[in-house]
């Protein structure tokens, strides 16, 4: 479906790399020039292009690799562009090797009153804002950081479907499953064994070298990760600002015919952010494509004061949606994914 929206140029762009239409969705690459900006904004009455110009610092070409700075805001304009039909809407998120290292990043569109939502027959380009939050990054021309997914109407599981589903399905391995408002997932602090040690999760180091975007294994872990091992007390204090790998305590799968969305949690049981990176596509965890159950690997940030987050401590719902048809290829079949079947795990870029 998404290779006929590009046949009848809904979108438009050169040529789709062959592994970048995914079961649910379209990675999006970068263009040839990035926008240092003053900050960031959304458009609302106005073109990306005219704000760009009002608040740009400089222009950096991407050609041949650039490293953009943490703390920076840029935006880059996308080699895809859409003409949507009328009742076709999109949804961005980054993808996971993206939010894994911290890079914050959305998509806007013209006049968007809103980031990552792009109303249903938009017609115009599509811009990535990115700012790196603890690693500078090394991107270039084709990079991809985030993916595009399409909706007709709206294909959210209400509460006796997501039930029937998770009936016949068992999407996460809990026996007393909490299906409000979606499927509740818990963080492990009990510990994963590493080695000689057990660990809950990674804390990421700060003036490290860069990482390129592009490169798989390119990075020993040890010098930009501080494992956290396992307490007695089963719990860790978050410090504000400073970033977090964890893992889910359940093992989740979404089945093929079905996609989900972590959304973000209620904050008021704890100012914290999880997971920046929240899509899974069909098939992930699956054992029909692989899997057996995934954890969910959770980005974690607290702002603003300490935070103690407690093992099976709920944090995030995760969102189920139904597809219009089964894809040809699920999630790990055959397709190159990364995170199949994973526990605690860094993104691509570590070896």
């Amino acid at each position: 479906m998404i290779h006929a929206l590009a046949e009848a140029r809904a979108i438009k762009a050169a040529p789709f790399a062959a592994d970048q239409v995914q079961p649910a969705s379209l990675d999006l690459r970068l263009g040839d020039v990035a926008y240092r900006m003053r900050a960031s904004f959304l458009p609302q009455r106005a073109t990306v292009a005219e704000r760009i110009h009002a608040l740009k610092l400089h222009e950096i070409s991407l050609e041949g690799g650039a490293v953009l700075e943490t703390g920076c805001v840029y935006l880059v304009p996308l080699q895809e562009s859409l003409a949507l039909p009328k009742d076709i809407a999109a949804s961005t998120n980054p993808k996971s090797s993206t939010g894994r290292i911290d890079v914050f990043t959305r998509v806007i569109a013209d006049n968007a009153r809103a980031f990552d939502q792009i109303e249903a027959g938009y017609h115009g380009p599509l811009y990535a804002e990115i700012s790196p939050r603890t690693f500078p990054v090394l991107l270039r021309k084709g990079s991809r950081l985030s993916q595009i997914r399409f909706r007709r109407g709206s294909a959210a599981l209400d509460a006796v479907a997501l039930k029937e589903l998770h009936a016949r399905e068992r999407l996460v391995n809990t026996a007393d499953a909490d299906l409000t408002n979606g499927v509740a997932v818990s963080v492990d602090l009990s510990g994963f064994t590493s080695g000689n040690s057990k660990i809950v999760g990674y804390r990421a180091k700060r003036h490290t070298s860069v990482i390129d975007v592009d490169l798989r294994d390119g990075q020993s872990v040890a010098d930009f990760w501080e494992p956290l091992e396992a307490h007695k007390s089963r719990a860790l204090i978050l410090d504000p600002n400073e970033f977090y790998i964890l893992a889910s305590k359940e093992a989740v799968q979404v089945p093929p015919g079905y996609a989900a969305e972590m959304v973000p949690f209620d904050p008021l049981v704890g100012e914290f952010r999880v997971h920046y990176a929240g899509f899974f596509d069909p098939g992930f965890g699956h054992a029909g494509a692989g899997g057996g159950g995934a954890r969910a690997v959770l980005e974690v940030r607290s702002h603003e004061v300490p935070f103690i987050l407690e093992h099976g401590q709920i944090v995030g719902r995760l969102v189920y949606e139904s597809m219009l048809a089964a894809p040809s290829r699920l999630y790990g079949q055959g397709i190159g994914s990364n995170y199949q079947a994973q526990s605690l795990k860094l993104s691509k870029h570590f070896r």
